[in-house]
């Protein structure tokens, strides 16, 4: 089911959304973008079926209010609302999936609350928190294996300008980021635009936003299983920088999903909900969900 929209208060008073989908032991899932409503994310591919998603709006994203300050649009200071929204729905432990962009703050959340987390899901995300950025040269590579479909001669000359730094984004490198440029990622491509706050986008990673020492030796104690799943496709972060993160957590499993870019579980919906719901089912039942 698709419930009606929830709403709590931030530290600092700002009113936050989040949509809850499906039935089950919650997952709280952080959206990408940077700063993108968590409108993309869907159902997950069927993730619904097996857990109840909690899907947050991050501040002035979607339908959560726009902050009095847009500093706190910082990745860091977005800690506070993930644990707000904790508190909020009466948590004791809450599993936790962070997607691109959300998965540097799902991992500032658990360095930060470890006793907070029970299982860590990080999909397709680029380790900034961890001083682990994907490069030009990453993007280019995986851009490569994209050689045989048919847009990729039109498209390759921008992606490669934008990759270099050379050139803007250009609607027309959207394939890239697709594990399969058909109808489906045609339509979720299409709704990108009225998703993203542009003025939170550039805040999210400014100066300060990450400490990536103190980060990684607070996740070197993280005791709590982590699942790291790349796409096969994806250049950002690309299966190896994705497994190089995954070694820093003293607990994690790590996975890559045959044929898929950025967006996995519109690629295979399959796959990935089974990969996701075998780590999150592992070893019994769910931890608690209420104090």
């Amino acid at each position: 089911m698709i419930g009606a929209m929830p709403t709590f208060a931030a530290p600092d008073g700002t009113e936050l959304a989040y949509h809850v989908r499906g039935e089950g032991a919650p997952l709280v899932v952080l959206p990408g973008g940077p700063m993108r409503a968590s409108a993309y994310l869907g159902d997950l591919g069927g993730l619904a079926v097996r857990r109840r998603l909690v899907l947050l709006d991050l501040r002035g994203t979607g339908d959560s209010a726009v902050p009095a300050d847009p500093a706190t649009y910082r990745c860091d200071r977005l800690v506070d609302d993930v644990e707000a929204l904790r508190a909020h729905m009466g948590l004791a432990h809450m599993d936790l999936l962070g997607h691109s962009a959300g998965g540097s703050l799902a991992m500032l959340y658990a360095a930060r609350y470890p006793e907070r987390v029970g299982r860590l899901v990080l999909v397709t995300a680029t380790p900034w928190a961890l001083g682990m950025p994907a490069t030009g040269a990453d993007r280019l590579a995986a851009a490569r294996l994209r050689k045989g479909e048919p847009w990729f001669e039109e498209a390759f000359s921008k992606f490669e300008a934008w990759a270099t730094g050379a050139g803007d984004f250009d609607p027309a490198l959207a394939p890239f980021f697709y594990g399969r440029w058909d109808e489906v990622a045609r339509e979720h491509e299409a709704r990108a635009d009225k998703q993203f706050n542009d003025e939170a986008t550039d805040v999210y990673g400014s100066e300060g936003a990450y400490d990536p020492p103190a980060t990684r030796a607070a996740l070197t104690r993280l005791a709590q299983p982590v699942l790291v799943l790349a796409g096969e496709l994806d250049g950002g972060p690309r299966p190896d920088l994705a497994r190089r993160a995954a070694e820093v957590f003293p607990n994690a499993e790590f996975a890559v999903q045959p044929g898929a870019g950025h967006y996995p579980w519109l690629d295979d919906p399959e796959w990935f909900v089974r990969r996701t719901v075998a780590f999150l089912d592992k070893d019994g039942a769910p931890l608690p969900s209420a104090d």
